[in-house]
Parts: structure tokens; C-alpha cells; sequence
């Protein structure tokens, strides 16, 4: 079997969430000993489309002209474009047409969790079944991680923190669906706190009132930018918790890294996290009220079964598990074509 896992605009998506999911769907091809492509001008047996653009489009129709497999994957949906780009009220329409155009021809869709299987299985112009496979996590990377207090110290420097100062980490694109305004407000609430959101920020795609809260926002409250993984992974390992607090995603790798790293995660009550359970694997909230009391329940507890609790959880998601899950998909559409 040849796989072809094509993205369009790589180089545009690396630093996403879905460019981490191309890196993990390279790594189940080779656990499973799958031969893959990323060119679509190759030979390949199977097609997974993970972008819905003009290129991919094409693509997609062309092969099933052809008759060959093609799975799509769900990483995106009509929901979690809301609120995320300037201008997104208006781009919708447009995003909406493509999905539409891309999501109505392929053999199956893949998308992350449940929530978003059921999201996609309820749009009209999906005919194909759709099926739910995380984006999965490489957990070898999490295990045996024992950082120095000189490491942390020295990471924790880089951004003008003190070493025995308490920090709160967030990650993500500047999107008000990210919650990242309320990340800022909730941290006024806990001044002593260093609450740090790493993430890529182009003022140009954001919309002018988080721009105008970055701006405006308190003097504990750090905004580095896009850090490499393993600045990530020291402050992730040194930090309270993990603050969530997104309105919707398919997903969320960050949610997984955090688990992986068993950092006590709080995050917010949406359809995407019903497979984690408030107070046993996590804290969940509705609003800044609920996460000012999530804080200072994390702040005031011991949370060494929480992190336990998730981290069994996210074991679920290895890249091992996902990579079985992948192969009998891909056989399973291959032999439906025939």
C-alpha cells in the first residue's frame, strides 16, 4: 500500500494544528510500514486530503473520477471558523462553499472526536460515512521528561519570570474563539500569577477588539509569541495548570500535550471535551466566573490524581493506537473500491 497525505499550503499551516497532524499521519505511515507521498503527481493506492482549498478540490474530483480511494479529513468545520479571522462573518460563506465542494465527494471523512463527527454527519451535502480518529500524540516524547530546576529557571528567565513565581499557560492562534480575551480577564483576578499564552499573532488576521485587548491587557499577562516545543514542554512541566478556555475546536493537540505532560488542565464546557470528565480528568468551566474558581480549586488542591486521570486518557491517543486505526481505514476503503 502507497498513501498519498496531501496539504495544501504546508508551509502556510506548519505551525497549526493541522500541520502537527500531517508530522503525526508521516509517523502512523511508518509505524505501519505504509510507503507515502506528498506529491500528487506520484503512484499512490490511497488519497488522504487534509485541506479543502482550490488545489485540493481539484484534486479530490479528480481521483474520483479516476475511481481511486479518497478520504478527506475533517479538520475543519462551519463552527470553528466562527469567531477566529477578521472579517470571519463574511469569509464564512466562502469557507462554507469549499467544504461543501470538498466534503460532498470523497469515500470517508476522518475527523478528530465525536463532537466533530457528529458536526460533519449532520451537514446536508455529506453523503460518505464519517468517522472519528484523533489527531494522536507521540507520547514517547512525554515519558522520562525530567527537567532541572536550573532548565526551568533558565527558561523561565527568557520571558522575565522569577524562578519561584506561579505561572498559568495558554496556547493558540489569536482567536476570539481561542478565548483568549477571557484568558486576559480571568488573569486580572490573579495578579501574583504570570498567566503566559504562547501563540503566533498576525495583527493583520485579527480582529481590531483582541488586537485592542492584547493592548490593554495587564502587566502579568505575557504574550511571547510562537516558542519552540520543548520551551513549551519546560513551562507546561513547571506551570499550574493549563488554561483552555477555546469556545470551540474539532480537537485541540494542545489539550493533548498537556495531559501527556500531566499539567493539571482547566478548559471550557463545549461538545469537543466531552470525552474528559470534570474534576476526574480535568476542570471544566462555563465562564470566568467558573475559571477563577477553577484556578483557586487547582491552587488549593492536590491534583496528582487529576493528572494521573488524564494522562490514562490521553494514552488513548498514542500515535501507536492511531496508526492501527489509520490502516484499517485506509484498507477498508481501499477494498470498498473494488
Amino acid at each position: 500500500m502507497k498513501v498519498l497525505l496531501y496539504f495544501e499550503n504546508e508551509n502556510m499551516l506548519k505551525k497549526s494544528g493541522i500541520g502537527r497532524a500531517l508530522r503525526h499521519q508521516i509517523q502512523c505511515a511508518e509505524i505501519n510500514g505504509i510507503e507515502y507521498t506528498t506529491n500528487p503527481k506520484d503512484t499512490f493506492d490511497i488519497a488522504h486530503v487534509n485541506t479543502y482549498y482550490k488545489k485540493s478540490y481539484k484534486l479530490v474530483k479528480k481521483l474520483k473520477k479516476q475511481n481511486k480511494p479518497v478520504i478527506v479529513h475533517g479538520h475543519s468545520t462551519k463552527e470553528d471558523f466562527r469567531k477566529s479571522f477578521r472579517f470571519w462573518n463574511i469569509i464564512q460563506y466562502f469557507i462554507n462553499h469549499k467544504l461543501k465542494k470538498v466534503y460532498s465527494l470523497p469515500d470517508l471523512i476522518i475527523t478528530p472526536t465525536e463532537y466533530s463527527k457528529r458536526l460533519i454527519e449532520n451537514y446536508d451535502f455529506v453523503s460518505c460515512p464519517v468517522k472519528a480518529i484523533s489527531n494522536g500524540i507521540d507520547l514517547n516524547q512525554y515519558q522520562n521528561l525530567h527537567w532541572s530546576e536550573e532548565e526551568i529557571s533558565a527558561t523561565k528567565a527568557k520571558f522575565k519570570i522569577a524562578p519561584n513565581e506561579k505561572i498559568i499557560v495558554g496556547i493558540g492562534w489569536f482567536f476570539e474563539r481561542k478565548g483568549i480575551q477571557d484568558f486576559i480577564e480571568v488573569a486580572r483576578s490573579f495578579p501574583d500569577i504570570k498567566f503566559i499564552w504562547f501563540g503566533q499573532r498576525m495583527r493583520w488576521l485579527i480582529p481590531h477588539k483582541i488586537n485592542k485587548a492584547v493592548r490593554k491587557k495587564p502587566d502579568n499577562v505575557l504574550f511571547p509569541g510562537f516558542v519552540d516545543s520543548s520551551t513549551i514542554s519546560k513551562m507546561l512541566h513547571c506551570s499550574e495548570c493549563f488554561f483552555f478556555p477555546s469556545y470551540e475546536e474539532t480537537e485541540g493537540i494542545v489539550l493533548l500535550e498537556a495531559l501527556a505532560s500531566q499539567t493539571p488542565v482547566l478548559i471550557r464546557d463545549i461538545g469537543a471535551f466531552d470525552y474528559l470528565t470534570n474534576q476526574k480528568d480535568c476542570i471544566k468551566a462555563k465562564d470566568n466566573a467558573g475559571f477563577i474558581n477553577g484556578i483557586q480549586y487547582i491552587l488549593s488542591n492536590d491534583t496528582k490524581e487529576l493528572c494521573e486521570n488524564g494522562y490514562e486518557i490521553v494514552k488513548q491517543r498514542d500515535i501507536s493506537v492511531v496508526a492501527k486505526q489509520l490502516l484499517q481505514t485506509y484498507e477498508e476503503v481501499i477494498n470498498s473500491k473494488k
